[in-house]
């Protein structure tokens, strides 16, 4: 039990004394810069997957702009 006591006393020293917190600008620079990269990553895979259209759905009508391209060329 002394160890569970140890450890613990030990890693609120650590994270009291020899963490360094982000300030909170940084904290919302951050958030931003996360926001924005995952709203770019969302609109990529969406135009990929309407591009390329669903696969592995047999019935799925829409086989995106190149299947169209395909099934219009052939």
């Amino acid at each position: 039990m002394a160890g569970i006591k140890t450890y613990l006393e030990e890693s609120y020293h650590e994270l009291v004394q020899k963490v360094t917190w982000p300030t909170w600008s940084e904290l919302q620079e951050s958030t931003v810069l996360v926001f924005v990269t995952t709203f770019i990553l969302t609109v990529l895979i969406f135009l990929m997957d309407f591009i390329f259209g669903v696969s592995g759905s047999a019935d799925s009508m829409w086989k995106g702009v190149v299947g169209m391209l395909y099934a219009f060329l052939t």
